[in-house]
């Protein structure tokens, strides 16, 4: 990291308190998180083993804690047995019974209301229909389905009755489908008619038929959901509507016990080549971290209307949507449809109706959003708005400022969390009732999580603003377990690179001199340029500070002399630049990043665009944009992809 760059970053990150208000009322004060560390920092196994009898209800209570006898595939409280579902619902619906589980905005902007009772209710009636198609413990249940509450039934029926569920974003193909059916031994599907998205039927139902029928895995049963009511083709020996299967199924159905290293899913990572990876997480661990987290990181209280964006079929749906919330009793709101449907302003639009008081999404998304200007948000009432949130990747300062000002009105902090599919929970992120927030920066690990940031030997960097490889060096109860039917790629993924000692996020990060951490992004989107180590976050953020840029994605492309050049792709506030204008901001805009960063840091190139390349949940196709860069065929799965129009403009050639 260059001299520039480190100095322009401590310059402009200011430090945010929280207020004096908000630490009053917050579920985690100072002298509490540091109680909280100390203890994991003093004795890490008892600390993870007093939370879980704590914070969970067990039919057999475990006797052990930590399992190290098959490391790196660790066991948490192996010998106890418990039940997600039962955590999630039958202990809420006890406790009160008449509190919102679910508020549901559907796209077209009709809403529904669901009760802890109602929902216990509807899962285990549909936990019942699928024991009447013979689905049993450890069968896998492939879910592919619109963001509707069915989705979240379907998770919590699978869970109720031990069936392994493995959630697949409506977004994907059916080649990705049949991809996940495959290697999951799929015994069910389900899924609906249609999904609504940006005034569109994508069509699931088709979707699933053709993955089912290229399969080599025989599928027993399709259960289809009717939330479009589109006319679909209908094999009656294997499809089955939802409404069927549930018909005269009673609405009690007693959660199974279950062996706390159970599998509760198996979710596969995007934007994986060849063979799909399937990250196995367990049941007792990862409820846990679920649900300790979304106590703690969003100050949840009980009148609060918690809004994760988030799809299901991603791991940020299924902690922070799908369980975290329902296992500490809050009233999460589930939206079906596009973020910009039927106009820009249908966020916020969503937040004032609903009275939403902790928003939680991605910072692509903050920034596509920042792009249309102030005024829109602030047409909207946002008062009840307390706690912000945003995931997937890191936060460029002038988003997160944006956020800041405009949605939270300098009043809300901003909880900036990293974390992965792999780790099942956020890992580091602000306690918003005790950390003071950078700008950019996810702060401090949680307590119990032990991060370190080591270079290619493995040694501790001490030096502050000195980058490295991000891992974490004790096991936690909600790490992955495995990669589902291959053992050797999870070791060799994640184990090998330093010998077994650490857990290898694949992230490159620093700590500041304050301790704080800054996730610099994946090792493989680190640059070599001239012998210099870059983080292509570096570049983004220098980019996105000029006032005339609202985002930016940079790549690497071979060079001959350099090892590798810097390619940017920007989108510009207003119209896209062309012809001598678009030349103009290109060289502009390389003198601004030489200001803000270095010489080093220009980028070769640089390509405007409306928009980048998205998926449907708002990441940015880095893959793609890297073969578009280095101007190789396009061959990956481009199903998922928002705008599919964009690409001639990517690749220059309109």
């Amino acid at each position: 990291m260059t001299d520039e760059l480190i100095e322009s970053i401590l310059n402009e990150s200011r430090s945010f308190a929280p207020s004096k208000k908000f630490i009053k009322q917050a579920n985690l004060n100072k002298e509490e998180a540091e109680r909280l560390k100390e203890e994991a920092s003093r004795n890490h196994i008892e600390y993870w083993a007093k939370l879980a009898k704590d914070e969970l209800d067990w039919f057999l209570p475990f006797k052990n804690i930590l399992d190290e006898s098959k490391a790196p595939n660790y066991e948490w409280f192996n010998d106890g047995e418990i039940n997600a579902s039962f955590n999630s619902l039958d202990v809420n619906a006890s406790n009160n019974p008449e509190k919102t589980a679910i508020i549901f905005e559907a796209e077209d902007g009709k809403s529904e209301r669901i009760t802890y009772k109602e929902l216990l209710s509807r899962t285990s009636q549909f936990a019942n229909g699928l024991k009447k198609l013979g689905v049993v413990q450890m069968d896998r249940v492939v879910i592919y389905m619109p963001m509707c509450p069915e989705a979240v039934i379907a998770m919590q029926a699978c869970a109720r009755i031990g069936a392994i569920h493995s959630v697949v974003f409506g977004g994907f193909s059916s080649n990705a489908l049949k991809d996940r059916i495959e290697d999951a031994e799929a015994k069910i599907v389900i899924t609906a008619d249609g999904a609504y998205r940006s005034g569109n039927i994508v069509p699931l139902k088709q979707a699933t038929d053709e993955a089912v029928a290229q399969s080599s895995h025989e599928v027993k049963n399709v259960v289809v959901f009717k939330r479009t009511g589109e006319k679909v083709e209908f094999n009656q020996e294997r499809d089955i509507w939802w409404a069927d299967l549930i018909s005269g199924c009673d609405s009690h159905c007693d959660p199974e016990p279950l062996n706390a290293e159970h599998p509760l899913f198996i979710l596969y990572t995007s934007g994986s080549t060849g063979k799909p990876k399937g990250i196995q997480h367990s049941t007792a661990g990862y409820i846990l971290h679920a649900k300790t987290t979304f106590s703690w990181i969003f100050d949840i209280k009980k009148d609060d209307v918690f809004w994760c964006t988030a799809d299901v079929g991603w791991i940020t749906g299924h902690t922070y949507v799908a369980y975290g919330p329902l296992l500490a009793g809050a009233t999460i709101l589930i939206y079906e449809g596009a973020p910009t449907f039927p106009d820009v302003g249908r966020f916020w639009k969503i937040c004032e109706k609903h009275a939403v008081t902790i928003f939680y999404t991605a910072p692509t998304a903050i920034r596509a959003l920042m792009k249309h200007g102030d005024e829109i948000p602030q047409s909207y009432d946002l008062s009840e708005l307390r706690l912000l949130g945003t995931v997937g990747e890191p936060i460029n300062p002038e988003a997160w400022m944006w956020y800041h000002n405009i949605i939270g009105k300098e009043r809300c902090p901003i909880v900036d969390t990293w974390w992965q599919t792999e780790t099942g929970g956020a890992m580091i992120s602000p306690l918003p009732g005790v950390t003071n927030t950078k700008p950019g920066s996810c702060t401090m690990p949680m307590p119990g999580i032990d991060v370190d940031i080591v270079d290619e030997s493995g040694e501790s960097v001490e030096a502050p603003n000195q980058g490295g490889y991000l891992v974490i060096k004790k096991p936690w109860p909600s790490m992955l377990r495995t990669i589902w039917g291959d053992n050797q790629r999870y070791i060799e993924t994640y184990w090998d690179k330093f010998d077994g000692r650490y857990y290898v996020a694949g992230d490159s990060a620093y700590k500041d001199t304050d301790g704080c951490h800054w996730i610099m992004g994946r090792i493989d989107d680190v640059l070599n340029v001239s012998g210099h180590r870059l983080g292509t976050m570096e570049v983004e953020s220098a980019l996105v500070s000029n006032e005339k840029v609202a985002e930016a994605a940079v790549v690497g492309k071979p060079h001959d002399v350099k090892g590798e050049s810097i390619f940017a792709f920007v989108v510009t506030k207003g119209n896209r630049p062309t012809g001598e204008d678009a030349k103009k901001m290109q060289q502009g805009l390389r003198e601004w990043v030489n200001e803000q960063v270095g010489a080093i840091a220009k980028p070769d190139e640089i390509r405007f665009s409306d928009n980048l390349p998205k998926t449907r949940s708002g990441k940015i196709m880095r893959r793609l944009l890297r073969a578009i860069a280095r101007e190789e065929a396009i061959t990956q799965d481009i199903s998922t992809l928002e705008d599919e129009s964009i690409i001639k403009q990517l690749q220059g050639k309109e």
